[in-house]
């Protein structure tokens, strides 16, 4: 009766609606399931929102690659940087340096040149070989004068000719008055191998554009000084001549004079000098001056009573005697005969120095013995190379 009367109360058109079963608590498994579904869903869109994902950066494809920032590292420890060196002092260790170098010559603007230098080897590179350097230039009335570097760096060192530094037999020659003659300058220069040492007389002309010229062709140079023989002045050297009898002033003047005649030359030659060089008194001023600017001598060994060795020694001065004048005779047989005996000297004790002069027939003889000697191992090697330095013991 109950079911009826809730059957009139209900409105037309109606049906009952069946009565629904009473809910249940919902089951462990399916709660699970859905927290895990959750789980991936959340995890997923962390993945796709991350900044940075999971990948590697470089195994990812972009059309437009991102700047990013590497991460900081530790910076290295900085070695502690040392002190400029000491004038006066040598340079020591270091890597190659390169060295801008201005030339002055022709006209327009002056021309950049750059010579990378190994500290291992202090020779002048030879394609700027004709470029004095400055820092080995002293100004002066007269002209430059050579000089020690601040670094210490003497021109002995820098205007070296480089060699081969090997054992075997070796031979140096000096051929001297070149600039007197012009002719004879540009023959010498010409035609002379380039392991052949010049020596230029002060009293010539166009010795700076000479010198460049020997420089340019390889050659190493020496500056001739005049000094004092037995019989002056019935037999004279020429202007600016060192005496005995000269005040030490006066004869550093005169050899100022002669020194700043040119430049990038690695020592001086006495032209004549037989009383001068026998003289201690004299040639001490002398040879000191040379030790102070880092010049060699080279002594003619025209004369038996010269003092210079010892006094080289003394002085710190690098130094080198001849062994014989080879041109005394002006016969193209008796030149060869004194290059043969050279040569003898050089295989015996290791190096051999002949002395010429710049004459047509010495030049000649002298630039086919050489390419002769060569083939039979003779090596040619500038003045400097068999010149006894006492800086390097």
């Amino acid at each position: 009766m109950a079911d009826i009367g809730k059957d009139i109360e209900r409105p037309l058109g109606q049906k009952l609606q069946p009565k629904r079963p009473a809910r249940r608590g919902v089951s462990g498994g399916a709660l699970a399931a859905v927290v895990a579904v959750l789980a991936v869903i959340g995890v997923s869109g962390a993945i796709a929102f991350r900044e940075k994902p999971f990948r590697k950066p470089e195994e990812v494809a972009v059309s437009t690659p991102k700047v990013t920032t590497a991460p900081a590292t530790p910076a290295p420890a900085l070695a502690p940087v040392k002190a400029a060196p000491q004038a006066g002092t040598p340079m020591k260790g270091g890597g190659p340096q390169i060295i801008h170098v201005q030339t002055e010559e022709g006209d327009g603007p002056p021309k950049a040149a750059i010579v990378i230098r190994d500290p291992s080897t202090l020779g002048q590179n030879l394609k700027v070989a004709h470029i004095p350097d400055r820092a080995l230039i002293e100004a002066s009335d007269t002209g430059p004068l050579p000089m020690r570097s601040a670094d210490g760096r003497r021109p002995f060192d820098v205007y070296a000719r480089p060699w081969s530094g090997a054992r075997g037999a070796r031979v140096a020659i000096v051929i001297g008055g070149l600039a007197v003659s012009q002719t004879g300058t540009q023959a010498a220069i010409a035609k002379l191998p380039a392991e052949v040492t010049l020596a230029f007389a002060p009293q010539g002309n166009s010795i700076g554009r000479w010198m460049q010229a020997a420089r340019q062709s390889g050659h190493e140079v020496v500056m001739q000084v005049p000094l004092e023989p037995f019989d002056y002045p019935n037999v004279n050297p020429g202007r600016n001549t060192l005496t005995v009898s000269a005040s030490p002033d006066e004869n550093l003047k005169n050899l100022h004079w002669a020194l700043s005649r040119t430049t990038n030359y690695t020592g001086v030659m006495n032209y004549m000098g037989a009383r001068f060089s026998a003289d201690a008194s004299a040639m001490e001023p002398f040879m000191a001056e040379l030790g102070k600017r880092g010049l060699a001598y080279i002594d003619d060994g025209s004369s038996a009573r010269s003092v210079a060795p010892d006094l080289a020694l003394k002085d710190g001065v690098p130094f080198a005697a001849g062994d014989m004048a080879i041109d005394a005779v002006q016969d193209r047989g008796e030149i060869l005969k004194k290059l043969d005996s050279l040569e003898a000297t050089a295989r015996a004790k290791g190096s051999a120095v002949g002395i010429g002069s710049a004459f047509d027939i010495t030049v000649d003889t002298v630039t086919s013995w050489i390419a002769e000697a060569k083939k039979r191992g003779i090596e040619i090697v500038p003045i400097s190379a068999v010149a006894i330095d006492p800086q390097k013991g």
